[in-house]
C-alpha cells in the first residue's frame, strides 16, 4: 500500500500536523539543489537539466563514492508508467556515458569547476576513471505515492534493477513547513544491486559477492592479505554494505584503480573497529593496536556511523596491486 506518515507534537496531550503541499516542485528541485543533503549524504550532485538529446532532460545526476551515478527523477504530475519508462529510458542514456562526457556535464552545472578536484574534496579519495559510471541508480522523488507506482517500482528491484522512490511529505507547524523523507525500499539494497558484480562473478546460489577496499591512506590492502580482513569507513555509504556479509559468503574483491586483487571467504559478520580483533604472534589484539598501515579512522572509532567496519577473510588468492588511471585532479 501507498507510504503515509503521520507527526505528531509531543506533549501530553499529543497533536498530529496537518499535512501541506509545497507551493510547487521547483521548489523541492531547488532545495535539493542547495541542500543535497536531503537526498542522501553520500552523495555529490553533478548535473541538473542534463540534455540527453531526443530522450528530454534528466531532472538531476549525482554522483556516489565509488564513481557510480545516481540518475534522479522528479514524479510530478505524471502517470506511474509514464515516469518509470521515463526514468529507464534516461539510464539506457547515462550508462553510455564517458569520462569526459561526465566531466563536461559537471563543468556546465558547477561552471566550469573540475570534477575530478571537486570529488576529492568530497569524498577524500581521487576519482578513478575506471570506476567512474561503472554502476548507476534510478532514483524517483515524489510527494505522493500511488499503489501502481509502488507495485512497479517493487517489481523491478526483485529483477536486480537498482531502483527506488524517495517519498517527501510537508507537514504544518504554525508558520512553517516542516519535510520529511521516506524511503520506499531499503536504499542499502538499491546501492548493493546497483554495485553488484558482474555475471560471471558471481553465483547468487552459492553466495559470491563483491566488493572494494581502497589501498591509500585509511587502510592498508597488504595489511587486509596480511591479517585476513576487509575494512571500509568514514561514512555510513562505504561500511553498509559490508553488514550484508555473512559467514561462507565468497567475495571477489577490487582495489579503486588497480582492478580485482583478491578472493577469499567471509569468516565472520561485520564488526566496527572498536570491536574487532585480529591474530597476531602474540594472540588475539585489538585491531587498532596492531595496524599501522593506515589511519582505519581512529578519530571517529567512537561514531558507529564513521567508524571503520571490518569483516574477517579467509583468502584463496591475492596478486599485487597494479595502479591504472586515474581522472585528472
Amino acid at each position: 500500500m501507498p507510504i503515509r506518515q503521520a507527526i505528531w507534537r509531543v506533549a501530553p496531550h499529543p497533536e498530529q500536523l496537518l499535512g501541506g503541499n509545497l507551493a510547487n516542485e521547483q521548489l523541492l528541485k531547488d532545495m535539493i539543489v542547495n541542500q543535497p543533503g536531503i537526498l542522501d549524504p553520500n552523495w555529490m550532485l553533478i548535473g541538473r537539466q542534463v540534455d540527453t538529446g531526443v530522450r528530454g532532460r534528466v531532472d538531476l545526476l549525482a554522483i556516489a563514492p565509488d564513481g557510480g551515478l545516481i540518475l534522479i527523477e522528479l514524479k510530478r504530475n505524471r502517470t506511474p508508467r509514464d515516469v518509470v519508462a521515463q526514468a529507464l529510458d534516461y539510464a539506457s542514456w547515462v550508462e553510455t556515458l564517458k569520462p569526459e562526457d561526465i566531466a563536461n556535464i559537471y563543468s556546465r552545472f558547477r561552471s566550469g569547476r573540475d570534477i575530478g578536484s571537486d570529488f576529492q574534496d568530497r569524498f577524500k579519495q581521487r576519482l578513478e576513471e575506471d570506476s567512474l559510471n561503472q554502476s548507476h541508480q534510478i532514483i524517483i522523488v515524489a510527494t505522493s505515492l500511488d499503489d501502481s507506482t509502488e507495485r512497479i517500482i517493487s517489481y523491478l528491484s526483485d529483477r536486480d534493477i537498482a531502483i527506488n522512490v524517495l517519498l517527501f511529505e510537508i507537514f504544518t507547524l504554525g508558520e512553517d513547513q516542516l519535510l520529511s523523507r521516506t524511503w520506499l525500499l531499503d536504499p542499502i539494497s538499491t546501492q548493493v544491486k546497483a554495485t553488484s558484480a558482474p555475471d560471471e562473478l558471481k553465483e547468487p546460489w552459492n553466495g559470491e559477492f563483491y566488493a572494494n577496499h581502497e589501498d591509500g591512506p585509511s587502510r592498508s590492502w597488504g595489511e587486509a592479505v596480511q591479517y585476513g580482513f576487509i575494512s571500509a569507513g568514514g561514512r555510513a555509504w562505504y561500511s553498509n554494505t559490508l553488514k550484508l556479509l555473512n559467514p561462507g559468503d565468497r567475495i571477489w574483491v577490487k582495489a579503486p584503480g588497480y582492478g580485482f586483487v583478491g578472493v577469499g571467504r567471509v569468516t565472520a559478520k561485520s564488526k566496527s573497529a572498536a570491536d574487532f580483533t585480529i591474530t597476531t604472534a602474540e594472540g588475539e589484539s585489538p585491531a587498532l593496536n596492531v595496524l599501522n598501515g593506515g589511519t582505519y579512522h581512529r578519530d571517529v572509532a567512537d561514531d558507529p556511523e564513521q567508524s571503520e567496519y571490518f569483516v574477517g577473510v579467509l583468502w584463496f588468492d591475492t596478486v599485487p596491486l597494479r595502479k591504472r588511471r586515474t581522472m585528472p585532479a
